[in-house]
């Protein structure tokens, strides 16, 4: 097992709020107690443990809310960042599209457009289904079921061939240092792949996703070409990120 993979496990461990301990995770994993010591310390130094005598114990949950609970949170503001992500589309110009709610909200803006959209979202390519206007492209790969999303080997060799003249990316947590992160390591590595194949990258994710971190690292702020989000954050949240990135607030449209 790789370290990440056991980190992962480990965390998974944590979600019911329990603690866990050296020892019973030296036996589980079958690794010395000094390598589950510097694990919990790699999870600790980006935030997501805190760590206690003997063990440690979880200060935010690992997993990942379902397809359906994201769906309703904080949909206005969603639909805001889908308007403005519109505006930025031009016709003739190949799109991928994340999956994610937000950039579920980008697809169903986009219908009528004459572009070609490319996504690993089964959600998003029905969303074009009926669209005589959109030629659009599923990318294959293993299907994560609670999001309905196309991952893995097969997903990032198809996105390894072909470039995009925006790419919109969807993730779980933002932090200025750690950068753009996601809790699962397969959909991990296929959005740094989605990160590569893009001419302009823009991250779209609400105000709720930002100084938040979790463990698997997309790519940092300076691989992005615009952060996209709502009008939730504050003037001095922007300057901050501003710092980083370029930031683009949608309001009241």
């Amino acid at each position: 097992m790789f370290a990440e993979e056991r980190k992962a496990e480990i965390l998974q461990l944590m979600e019911s709020g329990q603690p866990v301990k050296v020892g019973d995770l030296s036996q589980r994993f079958d690794v010395s107690e000094s390598t589950i010591r510097r694990d919990l310390q790699e999870l600790e130094n980006v935030g997501l443990i805190q760590r206690t005598h003997g063990g440690a114990i979880s200060v935010q949950s690992s997993f990942e809310l379902s397809y359906q609970e994201k769906e309703i949170r904080f949909y206005d503001e969603k639909q805001k960042i889908a308007k403005a992500a519109v505006d930025l589309v031009k016709d003739g110009e190949t799109v991928f599209l994340d999956t994610g709610t937000t950039t579920l909200q980008i697809a169903f803006a986009l219908r009528g457009k004459t572009i070609t959209v490319a996504t690993n979202s089964m959600d998003i390519a029905q969303v074009f289904a009926e669209d005589p206007q959109v030629e659009v492209i599923v990318l294959g790969g293993s299907l994560r079921k609670n999001i309905r999303s196309l991952v893995g080997f097969l997903t990032n060799e198809m996105l390894a061939k072909l470039h995009f003249d925006k790419v919109f990316l969807a993730a779980n947590a933002v932090d200025l240092e750690l950068g753009v992160t996601t809790p699962n390591l397969m959909e991990a590595e296929t959005k740094r792949h989605m990160v590569k194949a893009g001419k302009e990258v823009i991250l779209v994710v609400d105000h709720s996703k930002l100084w938040e971190k979790a463990m698997c690292k997309i790519c940092s702020l300076s691989e992005i070409n615009l952060l996209l989000s709502d009008d939730g954050v504050d003037e001095a949240d922007i300057k901050r990120l501003s710092e980083y990135v370029q930031v683009q607030i949608a309001d009241n449209i």
